[in-house]
């Protein structure tokens, strides 16, 4: 059972290991993070182990990632995330077979332990997009209690820390079963040092005929939103220690049906152009380029907590400090853990190039206090 003295905050990071040539480890500005991760590993999809031949890119990856981390902060922990999104759904079904079984489950276990210890890493995060079934639910719950079992009995100087991505909301209700399931939230509590919750993504390509606030603190019309992913979560028993908060740093795009209808809820013809190969998706640094070229009209929205920004039928929705600053404050209101950024390759790239926002400067030095 993880130890129940007053844990540190969390300011995490995750770096996308498939962008590594436009932006290395050594690009990272580890003085704002405690935690970063890898993103991503997945396991063979046959016998359900983590496998990294070496030599291989991957390995010289995963050395590079560790050694620049803790060279550049050596207070910084690392962790290995395994899994990661896939639009086809063959992530999550790997997932599913996997922790089926003890045996397979044993094995996968195994073999994430073996390689963040090889490659130095500090901890695991599991990134089960999504259990589709209650059943799922039931065997995630087993992974986790047999994985912090098998952690606790690695001998080892430093135990590893065991972390997971999980939905904004506790019991999820979309999938192609259309199966209402919930996260097994005794198991998270006990056997996980945090969760972190995606708290955006609440609208976006799976939306693409009406627009939305991506990552909006509050929304009066539906149950989806940041302070109701808290409100859930706290109340469905998860302890606040173990609730850190996904803060992203890119926009969703839309192209409206009539540009002269143009707010939160707008209909959409689909989503719009994004960043180089992310169609509906945009960087904040991005959004700010398309703000200025276009002369877009930006909106603060305080009922969802939110901007968005529009020139002719383009529209974008994001956060910007103010939102986040806001969002923040809000998590600090109800003493959760922390916070962690996805993907630092949104921001920082553009950090490296000399040319990073002066308030998202801010932004990260506001939350640093935190």
């Amino acid at each position: 059972m993880v130890g129940a003295t007053s844990p540190p905050v969390v300011k995490g990071g995750f770096w996308p290991e498939w962008d590594a040539d436009n932006f290395p480890p050594s690009a990272i500005d580890t003085r704002f993070f405690t935690h970063l991760y890898y993103a991503f590993l997945l396991p063979d999809s046959n016998t359900f182990k983590l496998v990294v031949p070496d030599p291989s890119p991957t390995a010289a990856k995963l050395r590079s990632f560790t050694e620049t981390i803790h060279r550049k902060n050596p207070q910084a922990k690392t962790l290995l995330t395994v899994g990661g999104w896939s639009a086809d759904g063959k992530n999550a079904k790997v997932f599913s077979r996997m922790a089926a079984s003890r045996e397979s489950r044993k094995g996968f276990i195994e073999s994430c332990i073996g390689v963040a210890r090889k490659y130095d890493f500090d901890g695991i995060d599991l990134d089960w997009e999504f259990p589709g079934s209650p059943k799922d639910m039931k065997n995630l719950g087993k992974l986790l209690e047999e994985w912090r079992a098998k952690v606790n009995k690695d001998k080892h100087d430093q135990t590893l820390l065991l972390t997971a991505a999980v939905a904004s909301t506790v019991e999820i209700s979309y999938s192609p079963e259309g199966a209402t399931r919930s996260y097994p939230v005794r198991s998270i509590n006990e056997n996980l040092d945090w969760v972190n919750v995606m708290c955006y993504d609440y609208y976006g390509e799976l939306t693409p005929k009406e627009t939305g606030a991506p990552a909006a603190l509050y929304n009066p019309r539906k149950r989806i939103s940041t302070s109701f992913a808290v409100d859930a979560w706290i109340s469905a028993g998860l302890r606040r220690s173990k609730f850190v908060m996904g803060l992203p740093l890119f926009g969703r795009t839309w192209t409206l049906q009539n540009p002269r209808l143009n707010g939160i809820g707008a209909a959409a013809v689909a989503v719009g152009l994004g960043g180089p190969g992310d169609d509906g998706k945009m960087s904040y640094s991005e959004v700010e380029k398309f703000n200025r070229e276009k002369n877009a009209t930006v909106v603060y929205d305080p009922e969802t907590v939110s901007t968005y920004s529009y020139a002719g039928t383009a529209w974008i929705g994001y956060d910007d400090t103010r939102s986040t600053t806001v969002k923040i404050r809000h998590a600090q209101d109800h003493g959760i853990r922390g916070f962690m950024v996805v993907d630092l390759k949104f921001e920082f790239l553009a950090h490296v190039r000399a040319s990073v926002d002066v308030r998202w400067t801010v932004f990260v030095f506001r939350l640093d206090a935190v």
